[in-house]
């Protein structure tokens, strides 16, 4: 899996978790429709880290929090 893909899932596992809906998600972070639209059908090839720490702080986490998931271990996502 792409990381990306890893991303997209992580992301979404926590919405589940914190029960955010993707508007949710986009109003706290704000990230707009069409980009949280692009991560989640997985059509970036990459995300970028302000990208990024904008969702974990809408997710009122770290980075380092995020990252602490299965989903990212060496095995599981192609860093190539």
């Amino acid at each position: 899996m792409t990381i990306n893909n890893a991303v997209a899932r992580r992301i979404i596992k926590l919405m589940n978790e914190k029960d955010f809906t993707q508007y949710k998600l986009e109003q706290k972070s704000g990230i707009a429709h069409g980009a949280m639209d692009r991560i989640f059908a997985e059509k970036n090839k990459t995300i970028t880290l302000t990208t990024l720490y904008k969702i974990v702080d809408a997710f009122d986490m770290t980075i380092q929090e995020f990252l602490d998931d299965k989903i990212f271990d060496k095995n599981n996502v192609d860093y190539n």
